[in-house]
């Protein structure tokens, strides 16, 4: 019977690290995920992108509004993202926590994943920088010269064949009661487009859970100085 525990306890050990990476390094290629929680509300601020987002696309207790690639270089950590505020920008991690700090000075939850096969992660990061100065996505639009977040890191993660290592999947505007918020409304108004609901593209909720992604656990990004 001890000889059957010790085997299932090996067995268990070896599930879990399939499924978890234990390291409390950052590294470079990891991806940092922005989430908050599905009830949160930005007091009166409704017609924002990140409402929108989260109206639009959260499923579970906690929703990815945003997803950025980190880069570790000579002890510093870099962030490249997709933003409104910068475009597609490499900058430091304090500028990222900055633009990411809630109303109430508190941080959302940032969740770090990595590549299960993370041997490519130098060539992903100079994937993504060659797109820095390229404006922001604002129409969500494919195959344009624009970038919104997780559209960036599609672009920029392939595998040896040039296919993205991510998939596609209908894009959703629509909040659970199947209406457009209003800032998705007044966006595509003001830019004369149609808003582009059920065309392809991607979503940090829906990259997030990647079979191709492992959790990282014990990185705080906040306590990185």
């Amino acid at each position: 019977m001890k000889k059957i525990s010790i085997l299932f306890a090996a067995f268990m050990m070896a599930f879990s690290c399939t499924t978890t990476v234990q390291e409390e390094q950052l590294q470079t290629g990891d991806l940092v995920f922005v989430g908050l929680p599905m009830d949160y509300s930005l007091e009166n601020d409704g017609d924002t992108m990140d409402s929108a987002i989260v109206a639009a696309t959260g499923d579970d207790d906690l929703n990815m509004i945003h997803v950025a690639i980190a880069e570790v270089e000579d002890g510093e950590v870099w962030i490249i993202d997709a933003t409104i505020k910068h475009g597609v920008d490499r900058h430091p991690l304090s500028v990222f926590l900055e633009d990411f700090t809630l109303k109430d000075g508190s941080y959302p939850e940032f969740i770090v994943k990595r590549l299960s096969d993370n041997s490519d992660a130098s060539q992903w990061v100079e994937n993504a920088k060659k797109y820095l100065g390229a404006p922001y996505d604002v129409a969500f639009q494919p195959a344009d010269s624009a970038y919104y977040c997780s559209e960036l890191v599609e672009a920029s993660y392939l595998s040896e064949n040039g296919s993205s290592l991510f998939h596609n999947a209908p894009m959703n505007f629509k909040n659970s009661d199947g209406e457009f918020p209003v800032y998705w409304e007044q966006l595509f108004a003001r830019i004369n487009s149609t808003i582009p609901q059920g065309k392809p593209g991607t979503n940090p909720q829906a990259m997030s859970k990647e079979d191709c992604l492992v959790p990282v656990e014990g990185v705080d990004i906040t306590a990185i100085q």
